[in-house]
């Protein structure tokens, strides 16, 4: 049977079918990954849709919390409170982990176009669904539906990874960093999207449209994404970039020149060593992003317009300080974005090791400073404190699949990832309900509201501690873990890699063209006008 004859048996989402031609530019890549995590980057930005989900009925007689969790399940005549729509996130980033590790080794076979249009089915029919549960008014099923949305996050985010990485072995870090910068700055674009159409296309300031709004951006979601996934290419065997003859640092010994099979990475020390060092990173960081804004206000309070107590406070001077508020929080998704794309490409130059022991021994410094500034009344200081701590979170993410390509070779990179993406989850929920607890608990026995976070943050410094030990613990991988020639050619025999090797050389030497320019225009303008908005709130704080 003829290559041609094969690659159109395989059908049309087959990985065979998206192997690149002779003008493909590796720099269409990184923007069908964009479009991808801009859209699933939205879960950061679903804060916006809680308070309108507390108030969708008009006069109910009294809200959820008198009737109990199984009643609040079912219930259609109260509206629900906020503890009880806040799980959808979780739900999001739990499911995250779990099906990323649980179809991280499908989706190497199955390729980046498949996965992708997977994922843009679950995430933005998931979406569709969630709205379809709040028109309803049945939280048992907005539940179920964030359970579908959560799958299509897990696939959407692993789906590009070890694309990325076989076509940029030269920049490694800097490949992962752009696509995964889009996750971060997807709520930039999303969260502002979704308060328009809620308040002024579908709704109004006095009765917001969350259901049809969730249903708009899930459709929407849906065709970016389908677009990002049919815009994937991926490298043939053996393909290298135009001059380029090794690994920059191969000569560092945390390279390896092999590859680890996914059965055989999650069993060793590395990779759990790797897995603590993201989940502790993660841990810190996501406590923050949860309780930012009751933080800033809480420790400032009046003092960010000048008054000498809350109780004196005008309203106008409230509804000032809930602007700074608002705006650190932009700041957040600014920054969270930016340093993913920051400390992945530095990872290029100065090494994944050492990039981890930086933003570790600064974590430490920044976490441990907090407190004081928050005593010495120095909110300026304060935020970009936050900020410093939000790079360093994002770019924990953005690294780490350079970091295990580099331990583990590329071949199987993407389902190693997704069985590492399981700490995320496990960060997920401690980091949040460590910092509320606590904050909770110090409340409860008389700690003014200024001082409830400092015993939190300085907790934070230390789990950053226990990560900076974890990475220096991380050593190269024994030869005995390596695959074979053997199982190397049965595995890309799986994927298909075996027919297409033949046009490794002259494949994909495309320049910057006219399409590849469209393609980062296409996501490029709204992560611009998403940044844009951002530092418009952000200067509300100064």
């Amino acid at each position: 049977m003829t290559s041609t004859a094969i690659a159109a048996s395989d059908g049309f989402l087959s990985r065979s079918r998206t192997v690149a031609g002779p003008g493909f530019s590796r720099w269409m890549a990184p923007p069908a990954a964009l479009a991808i995590h801009l859209c699933i980057g939205m879960a950061y930005g679903m804060s916006v849709f809680w308070l309108p989900m507390t108030k969708l009925i008009a006069n109910a007689p009294a809200s959820c919390a008198t009737q109990g969790f199984i009643g609040q399940l079912f219930t259609t005549s109260c509206n629900w409170t906020v503890p009880t729509v806040t799980p959808v996130f979780e739900i999001f980033i739990a499911v995250l982990g779990i099906s990323a590790a649980i179809w991280g080794g499908w989706l190497e076979h199955a390729g980046p176009r498949k996965a992708g249009l997977f994922a843009a089915l679950c995430w933005g029919g998931g979406l569709a669904l969630v709205g379809f549960g709040v028109e309803i008014h049945q939280l048992w099923f907005i539940y179920l539906a964030s359970v579908i949305a959560g799958i299509g996050q897990g696939l959407g985010y692993i789906t590009p990874v070890s694309t990325l990485i076989k076509w940029f072995p030269d920049r490694r870090g800097m490949a992962t960093g752009l696509a995964i910068m889009g996750y971060g700055g997807g709520a930039m674009i999303g969260a502002p999207l979704a308060v328009w159409l809620m308040t002024k296309k579908l709704g109004t300031l006095t009765a917001p449209d969350v259901a049809h709004t969730m249903m708009a951006m899930g459709a929407i979601y849906f065709v970016w994404m389908a677009a990002g996934a049919l815009g994937f290419r991926v490298a043939p065997t053996g393909w290298k970039p135009a001059g380029y003859t090794g690994d920059a640092v191969s000569a560092k010994s945390l390279i390896t020149a092999g590859n680890v099979h996914l059965d055989r990475a999650w069993k060793t020390p590395q990779f759990w060593l790797i897995w603590l060092v993201l989940c502790l990173n993660v841990t810190a960081g996501i406590a923050v992003i949860s309780m930012a804004s009751p933080m800033f206000q809480e420790i400032f309070g009046a003092k960010l317009v000048g008054a000498s107590s809350s109780a004196a406070l005008t309203v106008a001077q409230k509804t000032a300080i809930a602007a700074a508020a608002a705006g650190l929080v932009g700041l957040i998704s600014l920054f969270n974005s930016l340093g993913r794309l920051f400390w992945a490409a530095l990872s290029d130059r100065i090494g994944r090791k050492n990039m981890y022991y930086s933003i570790f021994v600064i974590g430490i410094v920044v976490y441990g400073l907090l407190p004081t500034w928050g005593h010495l009344g120095l909110p300026a200081i304060f935020v970009v404190s936050i900020c410093i701590i939000l790079s360093m979170y994002g770019g924990g993410f953005s690294t780490v699949p350079a970091y295990l390509a580099d331990i583990f070779g590329p071949q199987m990179v993407g389902a190693i990832h997704g069985r590492l993406i399981t700490a995320w989850s496990v960060a997920g929920v401690v980091g949040p309900y460590l910092i509320a607890n606590l904050r909770q608990f110090q409340i409860a026995h008389g700690v003014p509201h200024a001082q409830v976070y400092d015993i939190t943050l300085y907790i934070m410094a230390g789990l950053l501690f226990l990560g900076l030990i974890c990475n220096a613990l991380v050593t190269p991988v024994h030869d005995k873990h390596l695959m074979t020639d053997e199982e190397v050619a049965r595995e890309r025999a799986l994927l298909k890699e075996d027919r297409v090797s033949a046009g490794a050389e002259t494949a994909a030497r495309g320049g910057f063209g006219v399409m590849a320019f469209l393609a980062w225009a296409a996501v490029g303008i709204p992560f611009l006008v998403g940044l844009y908005i951002a530092i418009e709130k952000a200067a509300k704080i100064f």
